[in-house]
């Protein structure tokens, strides 16, 4: 059965998009000389893989508003694959992450070009700057495929609003993650426990992965205010089952699937939703031993083991379970409240919310 994501083979046309992007932007910047390919390198890697799950949404979000199928639609639901790729550069960078989808991430492969070359200085820094860079272009060609894509100017000029809110909250929710890592958590009550780890999802990933996507389409596509308040309930509520789920796989996901190693949320120290609902549901016993390792680097397979059988025993997975369907239920509702949306769109939209929630990567 064909995936929603690939109806009007959007999956593939996308990729052609982002290659033929690349290729332009390396004409650019030829004159600069060999040594940018490094950094040029790096964005392609990361955007051959991915769903192309904001593409989707923008793309479906604008069909919703019975805007036809274009080359240009396209081109404009590619600027979130590159925004897409400049979030997870620098979220990589600030999480100090080995991997992205079973790849090292950009800023460790500079720094083992560094190393391998024999170059002066330190070779992580080398990398966390290539890195920034690196993530600072793909901003730069996510605001020229937006003003490049071909659709009308009125039309882009509707969801310019929606684009600019994404980019400013996306970076605002980055920074509520890093406080929120640092900020004193284990005296809290545990609903204010819960409630900032849902304030960083809302804000870091369920409006730029779902919502704001989907709001720029069909914001764009003229879509009337009383739809546009339900696809955002839709947004708001898939995304962040999106990222429950996403919380669930960084602890207990296959490697050979998520692309990270397995646990590597516990070894980053990440103050999920899943976490807060495991400090309230465990036992002393397993408060300490929680405490006592998550955020350590070098945890061995076998804590990561002892630590998953903490958070199962907690309860915390069946909680977040239950969140992730009553979420799921919820969007579905919200996306049949829509009632001047195209069917086509509808269905579509519908078969993303089993793709989003979904119990492998």
């Amino acid at each position: 059965m064909t995936s929603p994501l690939d109806e009007m083979d959007l999956r593939a046309r996308v990729q052609t998009c982002i290659d033929r992007e690349l290729r332009t932007q390396e004409s650019v910047l030829a004159e600069l000389g060999p040594d940018v390919t490094d950094l040029l390198d790096r964005i392609g890697s990361l955007l051959a893989g991915g769903k192309r799950l904001r593409a989707a949404f923008l793309y479906w979000g604008h069909r919703a508003a019975g805007r036809p199928d274009s080359d240009a639609l396209v081109r404009l639901a590619t600027a979130m694959e590159f925004f897409q790729a400049a979030a997870l550069i620098h979220d990589d960078v600030m999480d100090d992450s080995d991997t992205r989808r079973g790849m090292p991430a950009a800023h460790r492969a500079l720094a083992a070009v560094h190393s391998q070359r024999g170059w002066g200085g330190d070779d992580a820094r080398f990398g966390i700057a290539g890195a920034i860079l690196a993530g600072n272009l793909c901003l730069t060609w996510t605001d020229e495929l937006v003003a490049t894509s071909g659709l009308p100017v009125e039309d882009l000029a509707r969801g310019r609003e929606v684009f600019d809110r994404m980019r400013t909250q996306l970076m605002a929710g980055q920074f509520l993650d890093v406080v929120d890592s640092v900020r004193p958590w284990d005296d809290l009550p545990s609903a204010e426990r819960v409630e900032r780890a849902q304030r960083v999802i809302r804000y870091k990933s369920a409006k730029y992965t779902v919502e704001h996507p989907l709001l720029i389409g069909a914001t764009a596509g003229g879509l009337p205010e009383p739809d546009l308040a339900h696809l955002s309930s839709y947004g708001l509520a898939l995304g962040h089952a999106f990222q429950l789920r996403d919380d669930l796989l960084g602890v207990f996901g296959d490697p050979e699937s998520t692309g990270k190693p397995a646990g590597d949320d516990l070894r980053e120290g990440k103050r999920t939703v899943l976490i807060a609902h495991t400090l309230s549901g465990a036992d002393d016993a397993g408060r300490t031993l929680l405490r006592r390792h998550l955020g350590a680097p070098d945890l061995d397979p076998a804590t990561v083991d002892d630590l998953r059988g903490v958070i199962t025993a907690s309860g915390a997975v069946d909680v977040v379970e239950r969140e992730i369907a009553e979420l799921a239920d919820s969007a579905r509702a919200s996306l049949a409240a829509a009632t001047h949306i195209t069917p086509e769109a509808a269905k579509v939209l519908d078969d993303l919310v089993e793709i989003s929630t979904a119990r492998t990567a």
